[in-house]
């Protein structure tokens, strides 16, 4: 088994249930509802197809509703599109107006009041750029700086410049209770700037775990805070590097997996990843090594965007960030990175995971199988990133869905069980069954005695030699 997972986008190219197994069988294990496109009856549609095709593959595949959040762009061009001119002056209004060269419309609201003379404007992920002249009524008179063709409905970038509008709008809101109904697996929250976006999310999220998208300035300097509100982070590449600037996106990339991996949080590494497969079979020897360079950072996932939403090789492209992972995981440099060993916490929970730990160096266990009821013990083992394959068993399906973001975690269904001999037993036959195991291999088993130590508190640890 592969141990970084991938998250994949689903959208017009990947609409279609008979895909969406291909994608499951090619290796994604989290599929994304971009909530920044489409309508609830599609994310409903969307996700009733994922759940059908994940039960029929026997594969427990977690759904992420990723929110629009406070997105800026411009308006509807005549036309489609206008040339804007290097030199030119412009206005960017937050009139309803159809634009032209000399103005166009934004649907931010706040424009006037949040920049100020000297503000960048980035438009098109940063391919055009204007520079703020002066602000009459609802009205920014601008110079372009860098021109360019503006089609309609661009993002637009105000870097160095903080918004006034909040993380969580109105329209995420109806989202994410819209999802939290359907019961999706995970939230993304754009645009974060300090923990109390992340809370307020939290809040209406309930069980649902947040995962904080890290694409502004601000978020980056208030990190710590973050993680530690969060229930995992999102590399956000696209909108960070617009904002941060693109030779400072690898160094964050690396602090942000550092910092949540020290808190035992997953991460996922997203945008343009492999974006040239858009268009062609084939990736970049450049998408290859950065792919690469994610799994050897010590990523939890890898995500795909527009590749598996609207490309043309949707299932190329998971094949291939399939292909890559297994690769890299396959190699000595792989086997023998530093291995992070986070204290999130003084439990018998989380002394049971490091005897085990402790017990594969000594061993060299061949799987770690480790039961649990909400996931922590499984999350525990994963944060400390063994080689051996961490077989998470649980009951409830929901469990085993959010652990499929897990690095190095293989969900699977197990009943209820009584006795020590009854759930080593289980656990032996089951990775007999999945190959993860074969007789004379040593094995950890993790779990606990609930009439002695209540539910949710794992510890009992077992060593096995799985037998014929």
């Amino acid at each position: 088994m592969q141990r970084v997972k991938i998250v994949g986008t689903l959208g017009p190219a990947s609409s279609d249930p008979v895909l969406i197994r291909k994608l499951i069988d090619a290796g994604l294990d989290v599929v994304r509802l971009n909530f920044s496109h489409g309508d609830h009856e599609g994310h409903r549609r969307a996700y009733e197809w994922v759940r059908e095709q994940a039960q029929a593959a026997g594969q427990h595949v977690a759904i992420l509703a990723d929110l629009c959040g406070p997105k800026i762009r411009a308006g509807r061009m005549a036309g489609g599109s206008v040339e804007l001119a290097t030199k030119a002056k412009v206005i960017v209004t937050t009139e309803d107006v159809l634009g032209t060269k000399d103005r166009f419309s934004t649907i931010y609201s706040s424009l006037p009041d949040d920049v100020h003379p000297g503000s960048r404007i980035l438009l098109d992920d940063g391919l055009l750029e204007l520079v703020v002249e002066r602000i009459q009524g609802r009205d920014v008179h601008c110079e372009v700086v860098v021109g360019g063709s503006l089609k309609d409905k661009k993002g637009m970038n105000i870097p160095g410049t903080p918004l006034s509008t909040p993380a969580l709008t109105a329209k995420d809101k109806a989202d994410l209770l819209f999802a939290k109904e359907l019961g999706v697996d995970f939230f993304a929250l754009s645009f974060v700037r300090d923990p109390k976006d992340v809370l307020e999310a939290k809040a209406l999220a309930g069980d649902t775990p947040v995962i904080a998208k890290i694409e502004k300035p601000e978020a980056v300097a208030n990190l710590e805070d973050i993680v530690k509100a969060a229930d995992g982070l999102m590399v956000a590449r696209g909108d960070l590097g617009v904002e941060a600037g693109p030779e400072k996106v690898p160094l964050i990339q690396k602090q942000l997996i550092r910092a949540a991996g020290a808190l035992g949080k997953p991460v996922i590494v997203a945008t343009q990843m492999l974006e040239s497969m858009m268009h062609n079979p084939r990736p970049t020897r450049a998408e290859v090594s950065d792919v690469a360079n994610a799994v050897l950072d010590g990523a939890d996932a890898v995500m795909l965007s527009g590749e598996t939403a609207s490309g043309q090789y949707p299932l190329e492209a998971v094949q291939t960030m399939s292909c890559i992972i297994r690769e890299m995981e396959s190699s000595d440099l792989f086997e023998h990175l530093p291995r992070p060993m986070p204290l999130v916490e003084y439990t018998f929970s989380n002394a049971i995971a490091r005897a085990a730990l402790g017990a594969a160096d000594t061993l060299t266990l061949k799987a770690f199988a480790v039961y649990t009821e909400s996931g922590h013990s499984a999350e525990l083992l994963s944060s400390c990133r063994p080689m051996a394959p961490i077989v998470a068993f649980s009951r409830h399906d929901h469990i085993l869905r959010r652990l499929a973001l897990r690095w190095g975690v293989l969900p699977m269904h197990a009943d209820w069980v009584h006795g020590v001999l009854g759930v080593v037993e289980q656990a032996e036959r089951k990775l007999l069954e999945h190959g993860v195991a074969k007789p004379g291999d040593d094995i950890a088993v993790t779990f606990g005695m609930q009439d002695l130590s209540g539910p949710g508190r794992t510890d009992v640890l077992k060593l096995w030699r799985v037998r014929g």
